[in-house]
């Protein structure tokens, strides 16, 4: 019997079923994938990006052009509730979209609570596209004057931001940007001493202010409010705080996560409804919450496709395993790296080659679907 898939996004966890979607469709099946943009792009080599260390194709998978080329359909939208009753997924654009089995990985974003009205020059760190609009108004103004770059957050995100903003601006002399990060109270503070340390003085030595005393307040155009009321001006502003699952899940009374996460358990799938699955930053799994990094995406990749297919299928589900400990490597924008892994801890040079050949590594080995 012919049924039908939906993905919504084009997320890391979804890469292998995207790079399997001909073998759903000669299958019987019929495969529609939402997503908002025609392009994937790699969050691990989003600072990067924007230190122009990467170009946007380095970091993109067009998933549009894979989805038509094996036969599938690409919605341009997003998807803003669930009808899991009446298996039917409801778009901005007021479509809506029946399924037979639902698998979502719409990530994360971060929250814009603490901008005032329509401020100006404001980005957020995702989506990752946001970041080729502030690499674009940064140049514009630092080749006219001396400005300020403001970084608000105190986590892994505001410290590779900081760097590489950083060195987007080396070529412009004496208008190179004064960049600050407001870290709130304790930057870095879930990682051990000696990570904090090696990020900190990479940043400190090429001048890059970090700010820990209280949280900002109030971002306005060209102006952060810390809780004091304290303010500074500042041309361009990053906001770096912590990332949130979409809302989708909470406003369609899914079962989530004290995170607001699509609760799943070890099959990746909803602990109510068992057509529905989820991947990477949006889902909370039940059994041990996830830290919102790419590796754990990566690993629910193959565990994901299969499991949509047996779903589809009525085959039994394979379990997925979290793994142990993974290795992080922080990209610090001068061509050196932060490595941890376990009690590992290195910086250097040597850190970011290892970190720029895995995520080239990765990102080739899907942009060759494209060419397939």
């Amino acid at each position: 019997m012919r049924k039908h898939l939906v993905l919504v996004g084009g997320g890391h966890a979804h890469m292998v079923t995207l790079a399997n979607l001909r073998v759903f469709i000669e299958k019987g099946h019929k495969v529609t994938v939402i997503a908002p943009s025609p392009y994937h792009y790699y969050s691990g080599m989003g600072p990067g990006m924007l230190g122009r260390i990467y170009t946007p194709d380095d970091i993109r998978f067009s998933t549009q052009h894979v989805v038509k080329k094996q036969g599938g359909t690409f919605v341009l939208g997003k998807a803003v509730q669930v009808d899991p009753k009446g298996k039917k997924l409801i778009l901005e654009s007021g479509e809506t979209v029946p399924y037979d089995v639902l698998s979502f990985n719409v990530g994360s974003y971060v929250p814009e609570n603490r901008i005032m009205g329509t401020a100006r020059d404001v980005f957020t760190v995702k989506p990752i596209e946001k970041l080729i609009d502030a690499q674009k108004r940064i140049l514009e103004l630092a080749s006219r004057k001396k400005i300020t770059i403001g970084i608000v957050g105190g986590g892994p995100s505001a410290a590779e931001i900081a760097g590489n903003a950083w060195r987007l601006t080396q070529d412009y002399g004496k208008n190179k940007p004064r960049v600050r990060i407001f870290a709130g109270k304790d930057f870095m503070s879930r990682f051990p001493v000696n990570v904090k340390k090696k990020i900190s003085r990479s940043l400190k030595r090429r001048g890059i202010e970090i700010r820990e005393s209280e949280y900002v307040e109030k971002i306005k155009t060209n102006e952060i409010i810390l809780e004091s009321g304290e303010s500074y001006d500042t041309d361009v502003i990053f906001l770096a705080v912590g990332v949130k699952p979409s809302p989708i899940f909470k406003e369609s009374d899914l079962p989530i996560g004290p995170d607001g996460g699509l609760l799943v358990n070890q099959y990746l799938q909803s602990t109510e409804y068992p057509e529905i699955f989820g991947g990477g930053d949006c889902i909370y799994f039940k059994n041990q919450p996830l830290d919102k990094v790419g590796v754990y995406a990566v690993r629910e990749n193959s565990v994901l496709y299969q499991n949509l297919m047996a779903s589809l299928e009525g085959r039994a589900l394979q379990p997925f395993d979290p793994g142990g400990d993974y290795l992080l490597i922080f990209n610090m924008g001068d061509g050196t790296g932060v490595l941890r892994k376990k009690w590992l801890i290195s910086d250097g040079k040597l850190a970011f080659k290892i970190k720029d050949y895995i995520d080239r590594r990765f990102m080739n080995k899907f942009q060759q679907i494209e060419k397939k």
